[in-house]
């Protein structure tokens, strides 16, 4: 499990997270999932564009999800399958080996884990445009958060860009699918 991207970039917090966050989050290769999501976003058109040129999906009350994770060595490959769009990225673990980088389209986010109580606390910490160092200012707030409730996997995301307002911010619950 030593090279599990999650497990290790936790560390030793990898053990005190929730059972659904380390199944989702471990060193399965493939992992399935299906649940729901709520999706919001802004509806003015420059974030429609931006939502389309990254991938993401668009807003829409209790979609269904399906959720695919590839595991290789050095990568995952998510991908997410809302009612109203998928959205696809890669993560790695950054060269210096302490963050997470999550490639969407032309956009990496660099991202630090942290545990909170059994959760993971994704902390935007810059990104690159088209392998480009972008000031991190210019990425707005993104809150990303991987739980569980009720027993299941659970997640929040709300990313608010400058002069755009909220891109996109989806909110749910997966359960692990044989399918």
């Amino acid at each position: 499990m030593a090279d599990a991207l999650f497990p290790a970039l936790l560390g030793e917090q990898w053990h005190a997270l929730a059972t659904p966050v380390r199944r989702m989050h471990g060193d399965a290769p493939r992992v399935r999932a299906i649940g729901q999501a709520d999706v919001a976003g802004a509806s003015h058109l420059p974030a429609r564009l931006l939502r389309r040129l990254l991938g993401l999906p668009e807003p829409g009350p209790a979609q269904p999800l399906e959720l695919s994770i590839e595991r290789h060595p050095g990568h995952e490959t998510w991908t997410r399958r809302f009612a109203h769009g998928g959205m696809r990225s890669r993560l790695t673990r950054a060269p210096r080996g302490d963050r997470l980088h999550e490639r969407l389209g032309p956009v990496t986010l660099h991202f630090e884990l942290r545990r909170t109580g059994d959760a993971i606390d994704w902390q935007l910490r810059g990104g690159n445009l088209l392998g480009l160092p972008l000031p991190r200012m210019w990425f707005g707030s993104v809150l990303a958060q991987s739980g569980a409730q009720e027993g299941r996997y659970s997640f929040h995301i709300d990313t608010r860009l400058p002069l755009l307002g909220r891109l996109v911010a989806y909110r749910g619950w997966l359960e692990p699918s044989d399918g």
